[in-house]
């Protein structure tokens, strides 16, 4: 290999965008009927490059039983959701552990309102209380289950009981049953 061409790959490398900072990328299409919303990657889920991919954690399960999708997807079928019109967001996209270890610095709110402006799905689930507080700058006690009330132009936002193994005491399937209801209506 000469070593223009040598130089030419290297220059090509250090211009790349640096997407390995994202722990895991938007799943995100204009106009989706749901986008599902979580604080960050767990460790597990940043590992593997699937959202929700600890094997204690509900959510695939949650979201067919409810009857958001028409069979059980595994993590790593995340992506094509996207055929179904769901999407997957997180508020932090460089950091990963369970909600506590999150450091608050590198939560963007500004960042995913603009995500959601740009890409204006019909409705947003926030898949724990704690990824709701952050958005809506409230403590998690504050924050209601299910439907929350309209806000303008704002897509309709539902919050759900965290689907994490670690929140079992606080899980309950009727906030994704009424989401359910929500976008199939």
């Amino acid at each position: 290999m000469s070593s223009t061409l040598i130089r030419a790959t290297a220059l090509k490398l250090v211009d790349l965008p640096k997407a390995s900072s994202h722990r895991l990328p938007d799943l995100l299409h204009p106009k989706l009927r749901l986008v599902f919303v979580g604080t960050a990657a767990s460790n597990r889920s940043a590992e593997l490059g699937h959202y929700y991919a600890h094997p204690g954690n509900r959510f695939w399960r949650a979201i067919h039983e409810a009857g958001i999708t028409p069979r059980r997807y595994q993590p790593s079928e995340f992506a094509s959701l996207i055929a179904l019109g769901i999407g997957f967001t997180d508020l932090c996209k460089t950091g990963a552990g369970m909600d506590h270890q999150i450091a608050a610095e590198t939560i963007d709110v500004p960042g995913f309102r603009a995500k959601m402006e740009k890409y204006r799905p019909r409705t947003i689930a926030f898949t724990s209380k704690k990824a709701a507080s952050l958005f809506y700058g409230r403590p998690s006690a504050a924050i209601a289950l299910g439907r929350q009330a309209p806000d303008g132009s704002w897509p309709e936002t539902f919050v759900l009981p965290s689907p994490s193994g670690a929140a079992s005491g606080h899980w309950t399937l009727e906030p994704w049953r009424e989401l359910a209801a929500w976008i199939t209506a």
